[in-house]
């Protein structure tokens, strides 16, 4: 298998770090894994479905988005100042640029781009908004995904008004993290329009893969429920993962897979196998 890393410079002047894997199936169908809150390409799943995937014959491509806190150390959050400045609008730019990257040859030449984006967390908000953005996306595939991305109450939201940012805590690395106030103005301005997943799900017409775990804490399984009841049902298909939680047992740093987490890369390709290599 071959992998490479590549740095993505974007229209703001920020970058992307990818890593791309299976290079040598390019032309065989490309999945883009959008890594959630308080996650990077490199923890604990991100290379191991990587290669599980490339290994199965797909072009898969993991990226940092440019305000996710990773910097030069591809595992610590050494970029706090960057992650209290991001908002979910320019992950979907993001999203939408690395797509573009991958059509327009910047890996490598395409005879026909069939694009599949998978998801994790709220970066299964990021790839619905996104997907519904750019037609040229096939299928998604969504794990343990929010529904909503104002999960914020009142009182908080007059708390980060008044600071000017809003604090949370990583739990895995102890690390107070900042929000700044923008986060949430972008939440506010364009909650009926860019950030409207409720849209985004009844108007993508395109297969949906909603995967979760049924004792999920940190995403309840109410909101896989909310994503499926918005969803075409004849293009959508709802699995449920019993006795497993948000990130199906894996733990970073990466301590090997586990039953559970095998049964949902194997569905996971089964859907990608109908909805984006035999569509080839």
């Amino acid at each position: 298998m071959i992998i490479k890393d590549f740095a993505l410079k974007t229209k703001d002047n920020n970058q992307l770090k990818i890593s791309a894997y299976g290079c040598e199936n390019l032309n065989n169908g490309c999945l883009i894994f959008v890594h959630g809150f308080k996650g990077f390409k490199d923890w604990g799943f991100g290379p191991y479905l990587a290669r599980y995937f490339a290994e199965k014959g797909l072009f898969v491509l993991t990226f940092n988005f440019s305000h996710n806190g990773i910097g030069s150390d591809p595992e610590k959050f050494t970029e706090i100042d960057k992650f209290a400045k991001n908002t979910f609008s320019r992950e979907i730019s993001e999203s939408s640029e690395l797509i573009d990257a991958y059509e327009n040859g910047f890996f490598g030449k395409v005879s026909k781009p069939q694009i599949a984006l998978l998801g994790h967390s709220r970066g299964g908000a990021i790839a619905l908004l996104t997907a519904y953005q750019k037609r040229e996306v096939k299928a998604v595939a969504l794990w343990a995904s929010i529904s909503r991305l104002d999960r914020y109450s009142p009182r908080q939201k007059e708390q980060w008004k008044k600071n000017g940012f809003f604090e949370v805590v990583n739990q895995r690395t102890g690390q107070l993290m900042r929000l700044n106030v923008t986060l949430l103005e972008d939440i506010e301005k364009n909650k009926d329009d860019l950030l409207n997943i409720e849209r985004a799900v009844k108007k993508l017409n395109r297969p949906l893969l909603i995967a979760h775990g049924e004792q999920d804490l940190a995403v309840p399984i109410a909101e896989a429920d909310q994503i499926f009841h918005w969803s075409d049902k004849s293009k959508t298909e709802l699995f449920k993962i019993q006795a497993t939680g948000h990130t199906f047992d894996i733990k970073h740093p990466f301590e090997g897979s586990n039953d559970k987490f095998e049964k949902l890369l194997n569905k996971t390709y089964e859907f990608l196998e109908n909805n984006l290599i035999k569509s080839r």
